[in-house]
Protein backbone atom coordinates (compact mmCIF):
# COMPACT_ATOMS: atom_id res chain seq x y z
CA UNK A 1 0.00 0.00 0.00
CA UNK A 2 2.68 2.35 0.91
CA UNK A 3 4.57 1.85 -2.24
CA UNK A 4 1.88 2.48 -4.15
CA UNK A 5 1.14 5.89 -2.51
CA UNK A 6 4.61 6.51 -2.77
CA UNK A 7 4.60 5.59 -6.66
CA UNK A 8 1.23 7.53 -7.45
CA UNK A 9 2.49 10.57 -5.94
CA UNK A 10 6.17 10.55 -5.42
CA UNK A 11 8.16 9.26 -2.62
CA UNK A 12 9.20 12.84 -1.16
CA UNK A 13 5.69 14.36 -1.43
CA UNK A 14 4.32 11.54 0.71
CA UNK A 15 3.58 11.55 4.37
CA UNK A 16 3.17 9.05 7.15
CA UNK A 17 -0.46 10.33 7.63
CA UNK A 18 -1.79 9.43 3.97
CA UNK A 19 0.01 6.59 4.24
CA UNK A 20 -1.87 5.88 7.82
CA UNK A 21 -5.01 6.58 6.06
CA UNK A 22 -4.38 4.48 3.12
CA UNK A 23 -3.67 1.72 4.74
CA UNK A 24 -6.69 2.52 7.19
CA UNK A 25 -4.85 2.85 10.80
CA UNK A 26 -4.18 5.98 12.71
CA UNK A 27 -0.68 7.88 12.85
CA UNK A 28 0.12 6.46 16.34
CA UNK A 29 -0.65 3.15 15.12
CA UNK A 30 1.67 3.09 12.15
CA UNK A 31 4.27 4.76 13.98
CA UNK A 32 4.58 2.15 16.45
CA UNK A 33 5.60 -0.14 13.86
CA UNK A 34 7.64 2.71 11.50
CA UNK A 35 9.71 5.12 12.58
CA UNK A 36 9.28 6.95 9.33
CA UNK A 37 8.93 6.00 5.46
CA UNK A 38 12.39 4.91 5.27
CA UNK A 39 11.45 1.99 7.21
CA UNK A 40 8.57 0.77 5.12
CA UNK A 41 10.20 1.19 2.48
CA UNK A 42 13.25 -1.59 3.65
CA UNK A 43 10.65 -3.79 5.24
CA UNK A 44 8.92 -4.26 2.18
CA UNK A 45 11.81 -4.37 0.12
CA UNK A 46 13.47 -7.03 2.22
CA UNK A 47 9.99 -8.99 1.93
CA UNK A 48 10.70 -8.85 -1.81
CA UNK A 49 14.84 -9.81 -1.26
CA UNK A 50 13.97 -12.74 1.09
CA UNK A 51 11.86 -14.41 -1.86
CA UNK A 52 14.08 -14.01 -3.82
CA UNK A 53 16.54 -15.37 -1.57
CA UNK A 54 14.44 -18.43 -0.88
CA UNK A 55 13.78 -19.09 -4.82
CA UNK A 56 17.83 -18.86 -5.26
CA UNK A 57 18.00 -21.45 -2.73
CA UNK A 58 15.57 -23.75 -4.03
CA UNK A 59 16.76 -23.74 -7.46
CA UNK A 60 20.13 -24.65 -6.24
CA UNK A 61 18.92 -28.07 -4.79
CA UNK A 62 17.34 -28.85 -8.70
CA UNK A 63 18.95 -30.33 -11.58
CA UNK A 64 20.51 -27.78 -14.15
CA UNK A 65 17.57 -28.66 -16.39
CA UNK A 66 15.40 -26.97 -19.08
CA UNK A 67 12.45 -27.86 -16.46
CA UNK A 68 13.97 -26.08 -13.35
CA UNK A 69 14.72 -23.26 -15.57
CA UNK A 70 11.28 -22.61 -16.65
CA UNK A 71 10.17 -23.54 -13.00
CA UNK A 72 12.36 -20.57 -11.96
CA UNK A 73 11.14 -18.04 -14.18
CA UNK A 74 7.23 -19.49 -13.50
CA UNK A 75 8.01 -19.27 -9.51
CA UNK A 76 10.00 -15.26 -10.34
CA UNK A 77 6.53 -14.72 -12.16
CA UNK A 78 4.63 -14.81 -9.08
CA UNK A 79 6.74 -13.22 -7.16
CA UNK A 80 7.25 -10.41 -9.61
CA UNK A 81 3.27 -9.81 -9.69
CA UNK A 82 2.71 -9.90 -5.67
CA UNK A 83 5.73 -7.40 -5.00
CA UNK A 84 5.45 -4.98 -7.96
CA UNK A 85 4.71 -2.55 -6.18
CA UNK A 86 8.44 -2.61 -5.08
CA UNK A 87 9.18 -3.28 -8.92
CA UNK A 88 7.74 0.09 -9.44
CA UNK A 89 9.46 2.40 -6.36
CA UNK A 90 12.64 0.71 -7.53
CA UNK A 91 12.05 2.13 -11.40
CA UNK A 92 11.17 5.34 -10.22
CA UNK A 93 13.07 6.28 -7.23
CA UNK A 94 16.66 5.12 -8.00
CA UNK A 95 18.44 7.89 -5.91
CA UNK A 96 16.39 6.30 -3.12
CA UNK A 97 17.17 3.04 -3.79
CA UNK A 98 21.19 3.78 -4.07
CA UNK A 99 21.05 5.84 -1.07
CA UNK A 100 19.98 3.58 1.28
CA UNK A 101 21.81 0.59 0.23
CA UNK A 102 18.78 -1.37 -1.06
CA UNK A 103 19.77 -0.74 -4.93
CA UNK A 104 23.02 -2.65 -4.73
CA UNK A 105 21.23 -5.25 -2.56
CA UNK A 106 18.44 -5.93 -5.31
CA UNK A 107 21.46 -5.79 -8.03
CA UNK A 108 23.46 -8.85 -5.77
CA UNK A 109 19.58 -10.55 -5.77
CA UNK A 110 19.49 -10.60 -9.50
CA UNK A 111 22.41 -11.52 -9.98
CA UNK A 112 22.40 -14.69 -8.44
CA UNK A 113 18.84 -15.13 -10.01
CA UNK A 114 20.34 -15.18 -13.37
CA UNK A 115 22.82 -17.35 -12.35
CA UNK A 116 20.82 -20.72 -11.50
CA UNK A 117 19.44 -20.04 -15.14
CA UNK A 118 22.93 -20.01 -16.58
CA UNK A 119 25.48 -22.75 -17.30
CA UNK A 120 28.51 -21.13 -18.73
CA UNK A 121 29.41 -20.87 -22.12
CA UNK A 122 29.92 -17.79 -24.33
CA UNK A 123 28.63 -14.21 -23.09
CA UNK A 124 25.59 -14.59 -25.00
CA UNK A 125 24.31 -17.58 -22.75
CA UNK A 126 24.97 -14.95 -19.41
CA UNK A 127 23.21 -12.00 -21.39
CA UNK A 128 19.65 -14.42 -22.64
CA UNK A 129 19.74 -15.24 -18.59
CA UNK A 130 19.68 -11.87 -17.81
CA UNK A 131 16.95 -11.10 -20.06
CA UNK A 132 15.10 -13.77 -19.04
CA UNK A 133 14.89 -12.27 -15.32
CA UNK A 134 13.88 -9.09 -17.30
CA UNK A 135 11.26 -10.37 -19.07
CA UNK A 136 9.37 -10.96 -15.71
CA UNK A 137 9.87 -7.75 -14.84
CA UNK A 138 7.93 -6.61 -18.17
CA UNK A 139 5.28 -8.65 -17.66
CA UNK A 140 4.37 -6.62 -14.34
CA UNK A 141 4.02 -3.18 -16.75
CA UNK A 142 2.54 -4.38 -19.55
CA UNK A 143 -0.92 -5.52 -18.30
CA UNK A 144 -4.07 -2.63 -18.47
CA UNK A 145 -4.00 -2.67 -14.46
CA UNK A 146 -0.16 -2.28 -14.24
CA UNK A 147 -1.30 2.15 -14.19
CA UNK A 148 2.18 2.06 -16.63
CA UNK A 149 1.40 3.83 -20.02
CA UNK A 150 3.02 1.04 -22.09
CA UNK A 151 0.66 -1.74 -20.24
CA UNK A 152 -2.29 0.68 -20.85
CA UNK A 153 -1.58 0.60 -24.55
CA UNK A 154 -1.43 -2.84 -24.80
CA UNK A 155 -4.49 -3.73 -23.43
CA UNK A 156 -3.39 -7.36 -21.97
CA UNK A 157 -4.71 -9.42 -19.02
CA UNK A 158 -2.79 -9.41 -16.31
CA UNK A 159 -2.55 -13.61 -17.48
CA UNK A 160 -1.74 -12.65 -20.82
CA UNK A 161 1.16 -10.17 -20.01
CA UNK A 162 2.12 -12.99 -17.58
CA UNK A 163 2.21 -15.47 -20.56
CA UNK A 164 3.86 -13.63 -23.11
CA UNK A 165 6.59 -12.34 -20.92
CA UNK A 166 6.94 -16.39 -19.84
CA UNK A 167 7.12 -17.18 -23.32
CA UNK A 168 9.84 -15.21 -24.22
CA UNK A 169 11.69 -16.11 -21.15
CA UNK A 170 11.47 -19.96 -21.82
CA UNK A 171 12.22 -19.21 -25.36
CA UNK A 172 15.84 -17.41 -24.01
CA UNK A 173 16.73 -20.08 -22.30
CA UNK A 174 15.91 -22.71 -24.15
CA UNK A 175 18.09 -21.08 -27.04
CA UNK A 176 21.00 -21.46 -25.03
CA UNK A 177 20.19 -25.32 -24.49
CA UNK A 178 19.85 -25.55 -28.49
CA UNK A 179 23.37 -23.57 -28.84
CA UNK A 180 25.09 -26.26 -26.42
CA UNK A 181 23.48 -28.84 -28.10
CA UNK A 182 24.57 -27.29 -31.48
CA UNK A 183 28.61 -26.85 -29.94
CA UNK A 184 28.89 -30.28 -28.81
CA UNK A 185 27.10 -31.78 -32.30
CA UNK A 186 29.64 -29.53 -34.11
CA UNK A 187 32.73 -30.42 -31.66
CA UNK A 188 32.09 -34.12 -32.42
CA UNK A 189 31.87 -33.75 -36.30
CA UNK A 190 35.29 -32.09 -35.94
CA UNK A 191 36.58 -35.29 -33.77
CA UNK A 192 35.28 -37.49 -36.31
CA UNK A 193 36.70 -35.82 -39.12
CA UNK A 194 40.02 -35.48 -37.56
CA UNK A 195 39.89 -39.41 -36.81
CA UNK A 196 39.03 -40.38 -40.38
CA UNK A 197 42.22 -37.77 -41.33
CA UNK A 198 44.42 -40.04 -39.30
CA UNK A 199 42.83 -43.03 -40.43
CA UNK A 200 43.85 -42.71 -44.18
Amino acid sequence: MALELFAEQGYDSTSLREIADRLGVTKAALYYHFRSKEEIVVATVEDFLADIDDLVAWAEEQPRTTRTRHEVLRRYSDIVRVRFPSMRFFQQNPAGMHKSGLGERFQERMGALHGVLYDGGPPQNRIRALLAVVSMHMAAALSRDSGMPLGAGLGLSVEEANQAALDVAFGLVDAENAENAENAENAGEGQAGRRRGMAT
